[in-house]
């Protein structure tokens, strides 16, 4: 890919919102890696809802951030852990008010341990600022296991942030937790093909899979996605809106996930990754996307709108040796 040329960033509380391109050749890794104002080969942009305004007004961030093009169609963002949460918080806000506004609903699908940057969610000004009830959560993996299992994913997102705020427990869609792997999976895609045809889910004109308004992602060291694992054939299902995993490769061995197509179907995709042993899945992902070889699963997430990279300092170390 064109690398553009080295920039660093300038740290302020809030973004100046027209694009900007900082320059400084003096830019190293090793600033990258020990401060928060990070930059090397980056375009800046603002963090900002589609139409410029942040419906929660002109909330001040003092978080410096890198936002870099990292090639034609993804952005990375690199962050401290706590500014993640706080930008992450404000990105969810302001697709919730574009989506309710737009739709009369929004539709956020989880995944694993991207839940835990949604904290800032239960804190001012979101907490009184959103309206709960029009959000509808669903999940887009999920371990088969009871409900109040300490692995399940439903139970993290549930006692981290779902409990705290005024969400109708009708609008939290979790599986059938008392049946096995294949029957979750139906009855989990029953339940999708179900609010598609009250479209409380939109529908994607191109593929006719659902088309969440934002799925919230995160990734294995291993560049797994969901419950689709390297050269497993689930990565593979190209007709299923849900499908299971009775091998995963780490436990619990039986999960259901979405499937790819569903996937690449969202319209906004947040993919959280943190740490430094997500560095080298992160290059991958990002910098060598036309390698030749098997893709990772992470690799194939392309989507039909926005993808969006949240990463720390530790998974974003790669991108700037």
């Amino acid at each position: 890919m064109a690398a553009s040329a080295p920039v660093s960033f300038a740290s302020s509380s809030w973004c100046n919102p027209q694009t900007r391109l900082l320059s400084n050749p003096q830019s190293s890794a090793m600033a990258f890696l020990s401060s928060p104002q990070i930059g090397h080969k980056s375009l800046i942009r603002p963090l900002r809802s589609n139409n410029g305004v942040s419906p929660l007004g002109p909330t001040r961030l003092n978080m410096p951030a890198l936002v870099v093009k990292a090639s034609m169609d993804k952005n990375v963002e690199v962050f401290t852990k706590e500014h993640l949460a706080v930008s992450l918080a404000k990105y969810v806000a302001d697709l919730s008010h574009q989506f309710i506004r737009d739709r009369g609903y929004f539709t956020l699908a989880l995944s694993g341990n991207s839940v835990k940057y949604l904290r800032k969610l239960v804190e001012p000004p979101y907490v009184d600022a959103i309206p709960w009830s029009k959000w509808h959560i669903f999940w887009v993996d999920e371990r088969v296991v009871p409900r109040t299992h300490v692995d399940s994913n439903y139970k993290f997102a549930y006692d981290g942030f779902i409990s705290k705020l005024l969400i109708p427990p009708y609008n939290v869609h979790s599986i059938d937790d008392a049946l096995p792997a294949e029957g979750v999976a139906d009855v989990y895609e029953t339940t999708l093909r179900r609010l598609v045809a009250a479209n409380v889910i939109a529908s994607s004109t191109e593929t006719k899979f659902p088309k969440f308004d934002l799925m919230l992602l995160d990734m294995g060291p291993d560049g797994q996605v969901g419950a689709l694992f390297p050269n497993h054939p689930v990565v593979s299902e190209s007709k299923k809106w849900v499908t299971y995993v009775k091998d995963a490769p780490k436990p619990p061995p039986e999960r259901i996930t979405l499937t790819l197509p569903v996937i690449n179907s969202a319209s906004n995709i947040a993919m959280v990754v943190t740490g430094a042993g997500k560095a080298d899945a992160v290059y991958t992902a990002i910098e060598k996307e036309e390698a030749a070889g098997p893709k990772l699963p992470v690799q194939m997430v392309s989507p039909e709108g926005e993808l969006k990279w949240f990463l720390d300092k530790g998974a974003a170390s790669r991108l700037y040796k």
